[in-house]
């Protein structure tokens, strides 16, 4: 599933393409695209038809589309979803579930071939969608305390790994990178939030960050087609993944065979040197 990196290099895309552009016409193919839109596909249709967008906004593995009439147009990617910017006459792609149509004949496509995605239209709050009050910010926001949340984390009695991927006091946070900023802070994923010390805990979000912010720099991880930028290109984060996806491979510290175990139903990748 995208991440935030991959989340946020989609948003700018698609900030940059669509602006200030005038929504001529929204079509959705599949009800699940717009499943959270409790009065169906045709009123999220007519809801869209000749707003203008007036910027974007991101939190955690969520973005949004502001709106001319003070709403946002809210996409989540699933696990495959895609947002393309259409400038030419191309067949409709076989997993297209909707599309924006503007005034000046360019189009927003959202592929999805999984259909675990959805677009959903919500007011605003204080800049955010409301539909996303329970998503806590993530470390790129202005809201986020690292002291705080390093608080949050010592009181936490389940693993670590399991902690960091919690939307509710750190969003953004997925497998890849909670396995990746865990090798860089030397922790075990199977730690409890509660044996660590403060320092560690504030390491360790610092670590986030890091991972994070280098992931970005270059588009994010692309292992298959399923995750790709708003103009189809991959991100190329994966050359740099330490310990995620690479079992059997040696440690880029070490040389220790990394190991894979299952933490809370998913894959967990770790050191068995570097991480005791």
């Amino acid at each position: 599933m995208p991440e935030l990196p991959e989340v946020e290099t989609v948003r700018r895309g698609v900030d940059e393409a669509f602006r200030g552009g005038l929504i001529r016409a929204a079509e959705v193919y599949n009800p699940r695209t717009v499943r959270r839109h409790a009065t169906g596909i045709d009123d999220f249709q007519l809801s869209l038809k000749g707003l203008q967008v007036t910027g974007s906004g991101r939190r955690g593995k969520f973005m949004w589309l502001t709106l001319d009439d003070g709403r946002a147009l809210v996409c989540h990617l699933g696990m495959s979803g895609q947002l393309h910017v259409v400038t030419d006459g191309r067949e409709a792609h076989k997993h297209l579930r909707g599309r924006l149509r503007f005034a000046d004949e360019r189009e927003l496509w959202f592929i999805d071939q999984r259909t675990f995605g959805y677009w959903d239209l919500a007011e605003l709050d204080d800049a955010v969608p409301k539909t996303m009050a329970h998503i806590a910010p993530d470390v790129f926001e202005a809201q986020f305390d690292a002291t705080l949340a390093a608080e949050r984390l010592l009181r936490r009695t389940i693993e670590v790994k399991k902690a960091l991927l919690d939307q509710t006091w750190i969003s953004g946070v997925g497998n890849i990178y909670a396995d990746e900023a865990l090798w860089r802070a030397r922790l075990r994923g199977r730690r409890s939030g509660d044996s660590l010390s403060k320092r560690k805990a504030l390491e360790l979000l610092g670590r986030v960050k890091d991972v994070l912010t280098e992931s970005l720099a270059v588009g994010g991880t692309s292992f298959d087609e399923l995750y790709v930028d708003a103009r189809g290109e991959a991100g190329y984060f994966a050359r740099e993944l330490a310990v995620y996806g690479r079992a059997g491979q040696p440690c880029k510290r070490c040389g220790t065979a990394i190991k894979r175990e299952v933490i809370g139903d998913r894959s967990a990748h770790y050191c068995p040197k570097c991480q005791r």
